[in-house]
C-alpha cells in the first residue's frame, strides 16, 4: 500500500518506531565534532563511541512499549532494520523522523546536519518502496536538512525552521522541487535543531507552542487563525552525562488522531491541560528522551494517516 501522510493529526494507520539497537556517538563525522563548540552544556564532554548497552536495553524496552500502546489502538507498527552503527560510523535508529520527510505519497531525502546519518535510510527501504515519489536533496551544493525541521500543516502547507539543522538552501530547493505549488513558511526563532520540542500543531486549528522561544509577536503567521496554547516550563528529564536534548524534548508527543495524544507521563501539568481541550492522553515514558535526544515524535515517522 503507498505511504500517505500530509499532516501531523489526521488518524494514524501505520507508523515507524525507532530502536536503539547498536546507537553510536559518531567519532569520524566533521559536523558532529564540532558538537562541542556549538552546545551550551560545558560541565561533561560531548560522548563518543557505542552509546552503553544498559541505555540501548532500556530505550528499546521503551520503544517496544510505545509499539505495542499503537499497536493496541490499531495503527501498524513498523521497525527499521538493525545497522552496526559503531563499525558503520554512523548514529543511530532512533529518530526516523529526522531521516526521511513524508509529503503525502511522495518521500524527500534530505541532506542532513551530520552526514553520517545519511546511512540511516538503509534501515527503512520498506518506505521508499512504497512511495510514488522519490525525491532526492543534492549532497554538494550546501543544503542541510534533518526531515523533523519541517511540520506538515495539510496537503501543501509546510512550516520550516531556519537553524543548525534546516537552512535556506535547503528551503529553496524544496520550494522548487516539491510536485505541487507549496506554501512553506520559514522561522528561524530557535537556533537549535528540531522544530517538534518548539511547536506542536495538535489539530486543525490548535497548536501548542513553547513559550520560552515563542512570543504571540514571533508566532508563524499559519497560525494566526489557530489557537496557540503556550507553554512556559516542562518538568526536566534525567539523562546520562551529557544532554543531547533540552529539557524541551519534554512537550515532544505524538498526536495519534485529532482526539489522542501520547505524551511524556511526567508532564502532570501538560496532561491537564490536554485533557481539558478534551483529547485524551496516553502518558507514556522514555527514560532516555534526553540522553539519545528524541521524544515521541522524533522516535516515529507515519507513513500513513487517513486523510480527513
Amino acid at each position: 500500500m503507498t505511504i500517505s501522510s500530509y499532516n501531523e493529526w489526521d488518524p494514524l494507520e501505520e507508523i515507524v518506531v525507532g530502536t536503539a539497537t547498536q546507537a553510536n556517538w559518531p567519532t569520524n563525522d566533521p559536523v558532529f565534532a564540532m558538537e562541542s563548540e556549538k552546545t551550551s552544556w560545558k560541565e561533561t564532554p560531548v560522548p563518543s563511541g557505542a552509546v552503553p548497552q544498559w541505555i540501548v536495553d532500556e530505550a528499546n524496552e521503551d520503544l517496544d512499549e510505545l509499539s505495542n500502546t499503537l499497536t493496541q489502538l490499531g495503527v501498524t507498527v513498523r521497525r527499521p532494520a538493525d545497522m552496526n552503527f559503531p563499525d558503520l560510523g554512523g548514529m543511530y535508529n532512533y529518530c526516523p523522523r529526522d531521516r526521511l520527510l513524508i509529503a503525502g505519497s511522495t518521500v524527500i531525502d534530505p541532506a542532513m546536519m551530520y552526514p553520517c546519518r545519511d546511512m540511516e535510510i538503509g534501515a527503512l527501504d520498506f518506505v521508499i518502496d512504497r512511495a510514488d515519489q522519490v525525491l532526492t536533496m543534492p549532497r554538494d551544493r550546501g543544503m542541510v536538512l534533518d526531515a523533523a525541521n519541517i511540520l506538515r500543516l495539510g496537503k501543501d502547507k509546510y512550516l520550516f525552521l531556519e537553524s543548525a539543522s534546516g537552512n535556506r538552501a535547503a528551503w529553496a530547493w524544496l520550494l522548487a522541487n516539491m510536485p505541487t505549488s507549496t506554501s512553506m513558511e520559514v522561522c528561524n526563532f530557535y537556533a537549535g535543531v528540531h522544530i517538534d520540542s518548539t511547536i506542536v500543531p495538535l489539530r486543525e486549528g490548535l497548536v501548542l507552542l513553547n513559550g520560552a522561544r515563542v512570543t504571540p509577536e514571533t508566532c508563524p503567521a499559519v497560525f494566526k487563525d489557530w489557537e496557540c496554547i503556550y507553554i512556559n516550563d516542562v518538568v526536566p528529564q534525567g539523562f546520562y552525562k551529557y544532554p543531547y536534548a533540552s529539557k524541551w524534548i519534554a512537550m515532544n508527543m505524538l498526536v495519534v488522531n485529532p482526539n489522542t495524544v501520547i505524551v511524556d507521563a511526567a508532564q502532570h501539568d501538560l496532561i491537564e491541560l490536554l485533557t481539558k481541550k478534551n483529547f485524551t492522553v496516553i502518558p507514556r515514558t522514555l527514560r532516555h528522551s534526553r540522553t539519545l535526544g528524541g521524544g515521541f515524535h522524533c522516535v516515529t515517522l507515519d507513513l500513513r494517516r487517513k486523510h480527513v
